[in-house]
């Protein structure tokens, strides 16, 4: 499919084998999957090119390795930036480097790149779902301005949208309120010579500003800022860095110019707040979540584009071919999905990373102060080992990501 167009044209044939709501990231995905599959899919969505929206902006070498597996890795790469370090400051000092490919790509471009590579058997209907209605053998998706779509099967991926999911019983669980703010925003030096490094990360100096970290990294055209932080939305430091994001981060991040050079603050400060939810009542005849639309993530862990690669290669690869051949998909059939162990795993790391990250950053506990200097501490040391022997600083970090991999990080 030509690169120049994002999705295809409709059809005039009202039926599909699989019906795809929301077309983020995960429905997109899902929908490319299952067309490469041979599945006749219908892809619903409002957008017809996705708009300009804050959300995941970088991938690592994990996810990239699985947009490989999915024949994407082309698509992607010609619109994203790639870098090979990131330099990791805390306090004006170099904690280590990271050295692994990342691609910096904007979400809306993301989304198109795959779009863009969308199989013949993919139909696109552009418009907006008013009701849905599932059952056993037959799915019906109510659209205005359009035919009523029918389905064998419904996957729904319209993330933290809940009007559909009360359509069909299925509630949301909030368990961690306002866990995180994130914004998004543009650098640019005002020197000649650039920035000083291609990506950094600089980590929060003082437990009363509630920062994480900040991290600096290229995309197309820009330098890209995300800055993530524990505070409430109200907070008069969150209204601060909108208005004068230059002047706020200066003052929170003192090291921040002599990492970089000195900088401006390029176009608006975009956020997003997030709460940690679930969804219940979930296992309906029919009907599956994935990403979002089945557990929220922090976005400060970087496990938010893993957990939706698991739930979409993981329903599209193992579990749709067996449902396909039966008569019917009660929930009892597509419970195999929910209780996939890979998927479990990767649901309950995500949550343990968010409430690690949260701890280590603001927790004013004995044991999180010094959670928080052997965990930078020991990021020094193998820094210092890297520098001698690279093989055996690979081996200890396997070591330290295999003893602690349900709470802490070897890197950012």
């Amino acid at each position: 499919m030509s690169s120049e167009h994002t999705a295809k044209p409709e059809n005039t044939k009202p039926g599909a084998e699989i019906a795809v709501v929301g077309g983020g990231l995960s429905g997109t995905l899902a929908a490319y999957l299952l067309g490469r599959a041979g599945h006749a899919v219908t892809l619903i969505d409002r957008h017809r090119n996705f708009p300009r929206t804050f959300r995941s902006e970088k991938l690592g070498p994990g996810e990239i390795e699985v947009f490989k597996r999915f024949g994407l890795s082309a698509a992607i790469a010609a619109r994203a930036v790639p870098y090979d370090e990131t330099v990791n400051i805390r306090r004006g000092q170099v904690v280590d480097r990271t050295h692994a490919r990342h691609f910096g790509i904007l979400y809306h471009d993301l989304v198109d790149a795959i779009r863009a590579e969308m199989p013949q058997g993919v139909r696109f209907v552009q418009g907006q779902v008013r009701e849905v209605k599932a059952g056993a053998r037959r799915q019906r998706i109510a659209i205005v301005g359009h035919e009523e779509v029918t389905a064998r099967l419904l996957v729904l991926a319209t993330g933290t949208g809940d009007t559909l999911r009360r359509d069909l019983g299925i509630s949301r669980r909030i368990i961690r309120p306002r866990q995180s703010v994130a914004f998004g925003f543009n650098l640019c030096p005002t020197g000649a010579g650039g920035f000083r490094h291609t990506a950094v990360t600089l980590y929060g100096e003082r437990v009363s500003d509630g920062i994480d970290y900040l991290s600096l990294f290229p995309v197309a055209g820009a330098t890209r800022a995300n800055l993530f932080v524990y505070r409430d939305r109200g907070d008069s430091w969150v209204r601060a860095l909108r208005e004068r994001p230059k002047e706020t981060l200066g003052a929170a991040l003192p090291g921040l110019a002599g990492a970089i050079g000195d900088f401006e603050v390029e176009g608006p400060v975009d956020s997003w707040i997030t709460d940690i939810a679930v969804a219940e009542n979930y296992r309906q005849d029919g009907v599956v979540l994935v990403g979002d639309a089945f557990q929220t993530t922090c976005p400060a862990t970087g496990t938010g584009v893993a957990r939706l690669l698991t739930d979409v290669e993981r329903l599209c690869g193992s579990y749709v071919p067996r449902w396909t051949g039966h008569n019917v998909m009660t929930a009892a059939d597509l419970a195999a999905f929910y209780d996939d162990a890979e998927k479990r795993r990767i649901d309950a790391y995500a949550l343990a990373m968010a409430d690690f990250r949260r701890r280590l950053t603001i927790g004013t506990e004995m044991e999180w102060r010094l959670r928080r200097q052997y965990h930078f501490a020991l990021r020094r040391v193998l820094n210092g080992i890297d520098r001698l022997s690279p093989a055996l600083v690979g081996k200890l970090r396997q070591l330290w990501g295999a003893q602690s991999r349900h709470n802490v990080p070897s890197a950012v």
